[in-house]
């Protein structure tokens, strides 16, 4: 059974997913730690859980989502793995974290590119690609069925939904994408964010406003 843990890293409060099962392999999702105490907390719980790192996964590319890439990469001896749709934004993560004023270390370029409906697995663990956009060109989402678990980046919040005013962002497209890939989801499946509290489908499905 796979155990999912998160860090909530940087100045966007963004939420980096650490998902592990008994194998110990584990895989890294959108790590955002850009400074070294984040760092420092992503190491320590992989070392403490005597934790194999073997995949870096980007749901999307935006850069509170990219910023520890690199340092990810290096110190573990991965490669990135997106959606091909999502390249254009991470290229563009220098100009974005130059606008921002805060430090970035160039994302390593991915090797791997992930469709909807692939499967992506580690240890005794699978989860089916979702292919989610509008929050971005090309967002996806991971899904553990049978440990009824989503892995939703920013397309679904609590009680929220992704914005869709940055570059590539599309409001219809993005309500689509949940309409069709998330909404089609059990109640009780859980749903892991990239910013704030875990929820369920049913929870959104009934209380969310923008749905």
């Amino acid at each position: 059974m796979a155990e999912v843990h998160f860090f909530t890293f940087n100045e966007f409060q963004e939420n980096t997913y650490i998902v592990h099962d008994e194998t110990k392999e584990c895989i890294i999702i959108d790590p955002g730690c850009n400074q070294s105490r984040e760092r420092d907390l992503l190491k320590k719980y992989i070392l403490d859980n005597g934790l194999n790192p073997v995949r870096l996964i980007n749901t999307h590319c935006h850069i509170d989502h990219i910023l520890g890439n690199a340092f990810v990469a290096q110190r573990y001896g991965l490669e990135l793995e997106i959606h091909a749709g999502e390249l254009p934004v991470l290229q563009s993560g220098e100009m974005v974290a130059q606008m921002y004023g805060i430090s970035y270390e160039k994302s390593p370029e991915p090797t791997k590119f992930w469709e909807a409906g692939d499967l992506i697995t580690f240890g005794k663990t699978a989860m089916q690609v979702l292919f989610t956009p509008g929050h971005s060109p090309a967002s996806i989402c991971l899904y553990q069925p049978h440990e009824r678990w989503v892995i939703a980046g920013d397309v679904l919040f609590y009680e929220s939904i992704g914005r869709t005013d940055l570059p590539g962002g599309d409001h219809q497209t993005l309500l689509e994408s949940i309409q069709e890939n998330l909404f089609v989801l059990d109640d009780d499946v859980h749903v892991y964010p990239g910013h704030g509290p875990a929820t369920t489908i049913g929870h959104e499905r009934k209380f969310n406003p923008f749905l």
